[in-house]
């Protein structure tokens, strides 16, 4: 039940003075917790294969101490340009037999996508520590993508959305698009040090498994721990600036969490797009498979398993939000203290946004695990699937993280139902 003052401002006089709500009752499950990480042997046999130690040495590097964005922005960047090295793949790909239409129309979602948050990461920055000039990349694919008979089209394309995209921020990405606003580039080159990844292009199996599938699946997964590596850090600063107060700032970064959630999921489904007997042949040539029945091959990533940790635990920061502290004996407290929230508004509007951008990574980390099981059993069949997927299953069936908000809810929709 609510407080007495609660009561006043939300329930009418034609109700009666006690609503009762019946709240559900979490599902229970086998298991504590799914999220773990695989054998360590199997997580390691996964880096070695992706060259995480020398992408992570590029992701940490710090070549100008005093922006504060760097440690978001640099991986955000080194996954844009990893993924122009995916369009010339596909571009340099001869199989007659590849859907190149298909693959052009995601390429395209997915580089729009990268770039919308990108631009929403520059246009927060309030210092002015950017390095920036009025250089273009030298050494980036995309201008050689603009230019090339097979990619101009789409590289092109992809010029004119970033220069839509960052109309809102301080500078442009100087990577050859028309900014006719004439804004200063940001020193792409230096930031992002394209030639540096370029020398990762080629995974350990490079050289003696003869299968166009081996560098598709590489560069995928590369692009996906690079954008895991950016939501650790943003995770990270949601912790901090919400012990500091700035919730608005939380909230922002929140949604930019939840927005990277739904990219790894539109990158994830590439894998649909890969020729069924070449993969699955690639799968016997890597000598990929699982060593249990929760083993699923997602929890090989171990930077999946923290971003999943860190977004779960944003739970812990609920009642710092709505400022009370957790009842010990198990009462409504925060129930109510959200409840009171929601009903407030006024100067309080960023706590609500941040509460529902909360809900939100919630919701996408589920769907992206709940569609990561679809995507097993479309490319290697529903017996992989049932193999493999039991710890999957068990994520996005679990109750929700913010049981506080959830009552809070349903009793506010409760209440509604019965105004009027």
């Amino acid at each position: 039940m609510v407080d007495t003052d609660c009561k006043r401002k939300m329930v009418s006089p034609d109700l009666p003075s006690k609503l009762h709500v019946t709240i559900p009752s979490p599902f229970k499950l086998p298991v504590s917790s799914p999220i773990s990480c695989s054998a360590p042997s199997s997580c390691s046999a996964y880096e070695l294969y992706l060259r995480l130690p020398e992408l992570r040495n590029l992701w940490l590097s710090r070549d100008f101490p005093h922006w504060t964005h760097e440690p978001i922005l640099k991986p955000s960047l080194q996954a844009l340009e990893i993924t122009f090295r995916l369009v010339l793949a596909v571009c340099s790909d001869a199989r007659p037999y590849i859907n190149h239409r298909e693959w052009n129309r995601r390429l395209d979602s997915i580089l729009t996508s990268q770039i919308k948050l990108i631009a929403s990461i520059c246009e927060e920055e309030e210092d002015e520590s950017a390095p920036v000039g009025d250089k273009r990349s030298s050494l980036s694919l995309l201008p050689q993508l603009a230019t090339w008979r097979k990619s101009e089209a789409f590289g092109k394309k992809i010029l004119s959305t970033i220069d839509n995209e960052m109309r809102f921020s301080k500078y442009t990405l100087g990577l050859g698009e028309q900014n006719i606003s004439g804004k200063p580039s940001l020193q792409y080159d230096a930031v992002c040090r394209p030639n540096e990844l370029y020398i990762l292009k080629n995974n350990p199996y490079a050289d003696h498994i003869d299968n166009n599938e081996n560098e598709t699946l590489y560069i995928i997964h590369q692009i996906i721990e690079s954008w895991l590596h950016v939501s650790i850090n943003l995770l990270k600063r949601i912790n901090t600036r919400v012990d500091e107060g700035r919730f608005g700032e939380a909230s922002g970064d929140v949604y930019l969490v939840e927005s990277i959630w739904k990219l790894l999921t539109e990158v994830e489904d590439l894998h649909l797009l890969m020729d069924p007997e070449d993969f699955l042949k690639l799968k016997k040539q890597l000598h990929i498979k699982t060593a249990g029945k929760n083993d699923a091959f997602c929890f090989r990533s171990r930077g999946l398993v923290e971003v999943m940790k860190m977004s779960k635990g944003l739970r812990e920061k609920v009642p710092f939000v709505v400022g009370v502290e957790v009842d010990p004996t198990g009462g409504p407290r925060l129930q109510e203290a959200a409840m009171r929230l929601y009903a407030r508004k006024g100067e309080e509007c960023d706590k609500i946004h941040l509460l529902q951008g909360m809900q939100g990574v919630e919701a996408a980390a589920k769907r992206f695990f709940f569609a990561y099981k679809q995507v097993v059993a479309a490319v290697m069949g529903s017996a992989e699937m049932n193999t493999e997927c039991d710890s999957v299953s068990q994520i996005f069936m679990e109750p929700t993280y913010f049981p506080s908000l959830d009552a809070a809810k349903t009793f506010l929709g409760e209440f509604w139902s019965h105004v009027g």
